[in-house]
Parts: C-alpha cells; structure tokens; sequence
C-alpha cells in the first residue's frame, strides 16, 4: 500500500519549494530565487497527526509558454497532480490572485481532486492582511495564511489536507524492507532520465538533450517480478570547473546525498565515449562510500561495432577503473530497451552479495589455506603473524583482522586476502573494507 501524497503546485517564485522543506523538515528541494529551478518532481516523507505520507514538490506552472523546459515542467506538475491524493496550490499575499494563478486553479477544479488554497508570505502574526480575501475568487474555498520562511499556518493546512487523506490501512505502518534503492549517476547527458523513463514506461523524469535538465534527486517507487525498487535519479555531475553556479554546486552534493542513500549504484557511461576522467571521479564517490555497484555502458546501439568491440571496451574500462575490477559490466539501450530487464537481476544479484555474512570459521579456514599458499611479508627479520579474520559488518563486507604487527601488514598482502576470499565467497560488485589490528588495541 502506498502512503498518500500531496502535491504542491503553483506558478514560479510562490515559495513552493520553502513550503516543501518546511513540511518535510530537511532542505531536500533547491531554494533559489530563480524562476525554474524545480524543474521536475521532488518527493519527501512527513507526518503530522499520526499519519505518514509523501509531498511532491513540482517545477512551477507556466500555464501559457513557449520554452521547452517550462513546457516540461507543466507536465510534470500535471503528472503530479494525476498521482496525487490532494494538492496544495500555493498563492503569493504580495501579488495578490494573477492571471496565471486562475488559470492553475481552473486546470485543479478540472482535475476533481480535492485542492486545498495556502496563501504564502503571510510573514506577520497578529492581525489577518485583509488581501487574503481576495483568494476567494480562484473557487477553491477558504484561503489558509501560511509563511514558509517562519512557518506559521504550516499546521492548520496540513490538517485541512489530512481531512482528504483515505482511510488509514494497517500496512502504511510497515516500511518495505525489502525494497532496494537504486541510485543512477554519471556525468550529464549519460542517458539516466531516459534510462528511468524506460524502466518505468512513462515519462516521470525530464529527457531532453540540454545538459543538467535534471536538477535533483528524483525518487520513483517500482515493483515487478523481480523485486521492490526505488530508483533515486541523480542530477549529472559535472567537471569542477563548470561547477561555479551554485545550483551545479547543490547538484553535486544531492548526487553525493542519493549515493549515500542507495544500496546499489549504476555507474552509467556514454558508450561513444567510453570511460572519461569524470566517470572516474563518479564511479570513485560511489567505491568511496562503500557501495555495491554495478556500471552500464549505455547509447551501446549508437556504437559502430566488431565481433571485439564488446571485450574491448570491458577491458578499457577495467583499465580505467582500475580499483572497481568487482563490478560487474552491462552494454544497454535506454532508447532501444536492449538488456534493460538484465539490470534487474544484476540490481538484486550485487545487493544479496554486499549483504552476504561468512561465518568466522569460513573465513579462516581461507586465512589458513592462503597463509599456507603465499607466507606472510617479513621485514628485518620479523615476520608478520595473522591470528584470526572475523566479519564485522554488511553492505560493504567488512573484515578485522588481528595480528602481531600491523606496521607489517603490507597493502599488497591485504590485496592478496581480498582476493582470495574474493575467489572463495564471490562478493560480485561490492568493495570489500579490511581493518588490520594488532594484538593489545583497544576493540
């Protein structure tokens, strides 16, 4: 059972956004004061009066224009609103009612969907500006006076929403805990939009050729034969130098924010282009925090191709991401649908491997047939003894391992040890964390 949603609508520069992160209490949508920003739907959890639900907080309505983008985003305000137990149509108190707010609020009454009026920027307590009247003439009932920047009336409208709430089901208490969240990263222009959009058969994420269309971290729930997802879609992350727009600066660090959310990463890259110095620094920040991956090399159906053409690249990009040799490698087309179902499997296949635990008995028997096949490094005359390995920890696998003498413990000893249990136990598509300890540290 899905949790109910509200949707938050309005015209550009009303204060959805402010209202969104008020109402969920973190700042998860981009604050800016440039018209557009939201370009497409941003999800969050919240609760209020014991009921749990989501807010969806869309790129503003331009209920007449021209521009691609803005186009966009009235689609995806009306996908929302489709989705949507009740909607939030937020007004301006500054502005009074415009043409533009008329016509959103014609579009809501059309839809039939209970809508509930908020009049931002009611920042003053104490007597009701007399203006708010005016907000009677949309035909959406009684206005509610909000402040998003102070957060006054934030309870009175989110009582009026839960009026249109359906009833409360047994299982909106029970969080899925078998749903895996997937997140999407890669440079601008990889495909990852379209790539969702496939997965999903329609059209929840913006696709259009100009770079950075995606903003933000978009969440979009999924289910089939082979499990429970979340696809989390990231903004592109760019090269530094291009970074100097502080929304690009925000981008980067919400890509970071959806790495460490997920429990599995795809890695995607531009086939024509093969591994560049960016996917690198990507594919780094998600081998960094310890994450099971898997990378796509997409726009393969736009690739001029050979009987090698398939290996060869597998070997650049082994060559290029020289320390993720775990993870598995996948050729798709986001246009075409070529191996798209494949990733489902993939997706599950790395998720059971980083959760994979190894009893301590299991392991050791691998320490002592390894010790056994390659001694353990000497240094002036000492000799590095290993006593016992022990896993401490999942999603990624990590290991502890006490000796006499970590100053002895050389980095490719380790390696040798990750390799070894690599070859016994698999754990395909997941780093492995190693913890050396010499007798007497403190646990």
């Amino acid at each position: 059972m899905s949790k109910p949603l509200i949707a938050i609508v309005g015209r550009p520069n009303v204060g959805k956004s402010l209202l969104f992160n008020r109402l969920i209490g973190q700042r998860l949508s981009i604050v800016e004061d440039t018209p557009g920003v939201t370009r497409d739907r941003i999800y969050g959890q919240s609760d209020w009066n014991g009921r749990v639900f989501d807010i969806v907080d869309t790129g503003g309505i331009e209920p007449n224009t021209d521009s691609e983008i803005l186009l966009f985003m009235r689609q995806q305000a009306q996908l929302a609103i489709d989705m949507a137990d009740v909607i939030i149509l937020v007004t301006d108190i500054k502005t009074g009612v415009t043409a533009p707010d008329m016509e959103i609020a014609n579009m809501l009454l059309k839809s039939k969907k209970p809508v509930v009026l908020a009049v931002n920027k009611m920042d003053s307590v104490g007597k009701v500006n007399p203006d708010i009247y005016e907000f009677y003439n949309l035909g959406l009932g009684d206005p509610i006076a909000v402040s998003a920047v102070h957060g006054h009336g934030t309870g009175d409208l989110l009582d009026a929403c839960l009026e249109y709430f359906p009833p409360k089901e047994e299982s909106e208490d029970a969080e899925d805990d078998d749903t895996i969240k997937v997140a999407l990263i890669g440079k601008p222009n990889v495909g990852k939009s379209s790539m969702i959009n496939k997965i999903l058969g329609e059209k929840r994420v913006i696709v259009s050729d100009i770079a950075g269309t995606t903003r933000d971290a978009i969440d979009s729930r999924f289910e089939n034969d082979k499990g429970k997802y979340i696809f989390i879609d990231t903004a592109g992350i760019r090269k530094k130098s291009k970074v100097d727009d502080r929304i690009e600066k925000f981008s980067v660090m919400r890509a970071q924010n959806a790495i460490d959310r997920a429990d599995v990463c795809v890695i995607m890259i531009d086939g024509r282009d093969g591994v560049t110095e960016q996917d690198t620094k990507i594919a780094g920040l998600a081998h960094e925090a310890g994450k099971a991956c898997i990378i796509v090399v997409n726009k393969w159906d736009l690739v001029e191709k050979d009987g090698k053409t398939m290996d060869k690249m597998r070997e650049d990009i082994r060559r290029d991401l020289i320390f993720m040799t775990y993870a598995p490698v996948l050729f798709t087309s986001a246009m075409t649908g070529q191996r798209v179902d494949r990733l489902f499997e993939l997706i599950n296949y790395v998720y059971d491997q980083a959760s994979m635990r190894i009893t301590t008995g299991m392991l050791n028997n691998v320490l002592a047939d390894a010790q056994a096949r390659v001694q353990p490094p000497t240094d002036k005359g000492k000799r590095l003894k290993i006593y016992y390995m022990t896993q401490t920890g999942i999603r990624p696998p990590n290991f502890v391992i006490f000796c006499n003498d970590a100053a002895l413990f050389h980095f490719s000893y380790q390696r040798y040890l990750e390799n070894q249990i690599r070859g016994v136990f698999g754990l395909e598509g997941t780093p492995i964390r190693m913890v050396i300890r010499q007798k007497g540290d403190k646990e």
